[in-house]
């Protein structure tokens, strides 16, 4: 991206004081796209609660409902890499503008669907603008805000990426007890509408557009490597389920790992001339990597959970929609309440006295939700997601702050799609994964004579032992977090 440096003696402006260090343009800008972006990442979790009513009206296995989220998820993995191309070579009112457009088409497309397979093309094109805003959004605070702001900074974005779908399945309870799933949309279209319209009107082009080569065989290697992943991933559950898969899971799995090489092969040669779809530079920074790496653990928990939650709290518990999307509500307050506070701890401590307490505590309620079955009580239930979220909050703000703070100015739009990208494929990876250990875990019991309730709790136990084991692996990695020795503390000024 081709930007201009604020000379270190450049005069203080109005718009640029010691007492807010952002600039006036920046904050309207960034107001806007955390709005936007916090309305395109509730969608990505909403289906939560719908799955057992959209199991009963379109006679479906939940292996096979849950692409409605993991085909969200998976498209965003598959768009996101192309993203630091696309924020060189376009400007930021464009790119914002075409974002919100495909995400108000795919609400309206998903509003009217008649048939799954047009709701599941509704929220593919709902998640083609998502992906775009995500990177959009980090680059823009890693370029134009201070880093001794950063921290605090994205401690608000750490609301949009954690407690918007965190509160999805309360919105989505609600809807549902008022009337149709449709309404889940319908209610987030005039919205999008607005948001479209007020950003068009108000965001400006921040920095200049540069021609960069597209490699058109990089972007087919990479859908090739995240969506073979993921489709194993979740055929396998299907297949437990029950269900047909066209092509065999372990043939995806092996698809996506062969592509994945053969794209990072690709993107380290190209990366020589400065064309790479994904520059892959930013893994030479030991804080990058080790916070990427708990990230793509605590994502992998975070929508693994909450798939599981919903499904354990109806089929299990018995409860309706909207009380299962009060069970989870008080989670997603706390991380929205304690994410600026964590920001601003981070600004002053750095990550370690945050991270490590916070794996700790998303292994300990992991742990916790071994411990459900048919007698467990709504309430500690309510404690355990609280517990967690909190635990979140604590990792994902630190991490993505540090991670990116580790780079230069120049591989922020990449290190964002990187971070964005692999966000989103563990994401769909946890989804997949506690599915499929739901799904094979109740065969077993129902093969064994198990209830179907029953059964459906051994399963969810099962899914929640593994999850567990993953997350004491965020813990040994989280003693390996540091803060950046050189933190990159460049301000870019705005166009």
């Amino acid at each position: 991206m081709t930007v201009d440096q604020r000379p270190a003696d450049a005069p203080e402006t109005a718009d640029d004081t010691p007492e807010t260090g952002i600039p006036r343009q920046i904050k309207l800008v960034l107001g806007v796209l955390l709005v936007a972006t916090f309305v395109m990442i509730l969608n990505e979790t909403v289906m939560g609660v719908a799955l057992t009513r959209l199991m009963e009206e379109f006679s479906l296995s939940a292996a096979t409902v849950q692409w409605l989220t993991t085909g969200f998820m998976l498209t965003m993995a598959v768009v996101i890499p192309m993203t630091g191309l696309i924020l060189q070579r376009f400007t930021t009112r464009a790119v914002f503008i075409s974002a919100m457009a495909l995400f108000t088409a795919g609400t309206a497309l998903a509003a009217s669907a008649p048939y799954f397979s047009v709701l599941v093309a509704g929220r593919v094109i709902q998640a083609s603008g998502t992906a775009v805003m995500l990177p959009l959004l980090m680059t823009t605070v890693m370029t134009f805000v201070p880093a001794d702001r950063r921290g605090r900074t994205i401690g608000f974005i750490t609301i949009v990426i954690a407690v918007a779908p965190a509160i999805g399945p309360a919105f989505s309870g609600f809807i549902l007890s008022q009337g149709s799933w449709r309404l889940m949309f319908l209610s987030v279209l005039p919205i999008a509408v607005l948001a479209l319209v007020l950003g068009g009107a108000l965001i400006k082009n921040l920095t200049e557009p540069r021609a960069v080569k597209f490699d058109l065989l990089s972007a087919v290697l990479s859908a090739i490597a995240f969506g073979g992943l993921i489709y194993g991933l979740s055929s396998i559950g299907e297949s437990a389920g029950g269900g047909h898969t066209p092509v065999p899971p372990a043939v995806a799995i092996g698809a996506g790992f062969a592509s994945l090489a053969l794209f990072v092969f690709r993107q380290l040669r190209l990366q020589r001339t400065g064309n790479a779809l994904m520059d892959l530079r930013p893994f030479l920074s030991r804080p990058f990597t080790v916070g990427v790496i708990m990230l793509l653990i605590s994502m992998a928990t975070l929508f693994g959970s909450l798939i599981l939650l919903p499904i354990y709290l109806q089929q299990v518990l018995d409860l309706t929609t909207l009380e299962t999307g009060l069970v989870v509500l008080p989670g997603g307050l706390a991380m929205g309440l304690s994410g600026p506070i964590v920001g601003r701890l981070f600004d002053r401590f750095g990550p370690r006295p945050l991270v490590i307490p916070g794996s700790v505590a998303v292994a300990g309620s992991l742990a916790l939700m071994t411990l459900l079955d048919q007698s467990s009580s709504s309430r500690f239930v309510v404690v355990i997601h609280v517990l967690m979220s909190i635990g979140l909050s604590m990792l994902m703000t630190p991490l993505m702050t540090s991670s990116l703070g580790s780079l230069k100015v120049e591989l922020y739009s990449h290190g964002s799609a990187i971070v964005s990208t692999l966000q989103q494929v563990a994401g769909a990876a946890g989804t997949a994964v506690f599915i499929t250990l739901m799904t094979t875990g109740a065969a077993a019991s129902m093969e064994a004579g198990a209830t179907k309730v029953a059964a459906e709790a051994a399963g969810i136990h099962q899914a929640f032992v593994w999850g567990t084991c993953m997350a004491l692996v965020a813990v040994a990695a989280s003693l390996l977090v540091k803060k950046p020795d050189d933190e990159n503390g460049e301000v870019i000024a705005a166009h």
